[in-house]
């Protein structure tokens, strides 16, 4: 059965679905869902996402919202398929359930509000805030010297194989990496650098940006 899936493909949230996706050889159909207009937060939406968010799912009568969970949720149901996203053991799943919690925790709410402020506020016609997001990047710098030091002695970040820790990253990194400071400073940890360069030349991310137009 296809998946029905409603966001707006360029959305960093609903690429991190999309991407788990592909990785795992999952069909699914895009409903689109435009941000632009604010049809996330109409009536119709809120039955499938009460917070006025995308992405959310449809797969027959089964539905969930964030993109997190739905994407922990396929990569799990389809373990046996495409790549194995979880981890290969039990200790290994810890490593990457560590390292997707940290994405979370520590590189998610530093890299949200910088991207808006920077990224989607210009758009909007909206006042950035540029004191909050100075403060952000030194904060955001000790984050990548951290991932930097891990990447240094494993080649992803749950360890030697590609997992759900490297790919909750990608959307995000995106749009980071299209902000020319923050870009110089990822490129100036020689280790990250070389990660970012590895996950993004996978097949999945590469369809991902075909099919986006990016």
């Amino acid at each position: 059965m296809v998946v029905k899936v409603y966001g707006q493909i360029t959305a960093a949230c609903p690429q991190r679905v999309l991407l788990c996706f592909l990785e795992k050889g999952i069909e699914f159909e895009i409903i689109h869902v435009d941000l632009d207009t604010l049809e996330q937060k109409k009536p119709e939406h809120l039955l499938r996402q009460p917070f006025g968010q995308v992405p959310a799912i449809e797969d027959g009568d089964f539905k969930l919202f964030e993109s997190r969970a739905i994407a922990r949720y396929y990569a799990t149901k389809y373990s046996d398929q495409g790549t194995n996203l979880l981890g290969k053991s039990l200790e290994h799943r810890a490593i990457v359930d560590q390292w997707a919690d940290v994405e979370v925790h520590y590189f998610n709410v530093l890299a949200h509000p910088i991207v808006m402020n920077l990224v989607i506020k210009p758009k909007l016609g909206e006042e950035c805030d540029l004191n909050l997001v100075e403060e952000l990047k030194k904060k955001l710098e000790v984050v990548l010297d951290v991932y930097d030091n891990r990447l240094s002695s494993n080649r992803f970040l749950g360890g030697d194989e590609f997992t759900m820790a490297d790919l909750t990253h990608m959307p995000a990194m995106r749009y980071l990496m299209s902000i020319t400071d923050i870009n110089r400073i990822v490129k100036a940890r020689v280790n990250m650098n070389r990660w970012w360069e590895e996950i993004t030349a996978r097949p999945s991310w590469k369809k991902l940006m075909e099919m986006a137009g990016l």
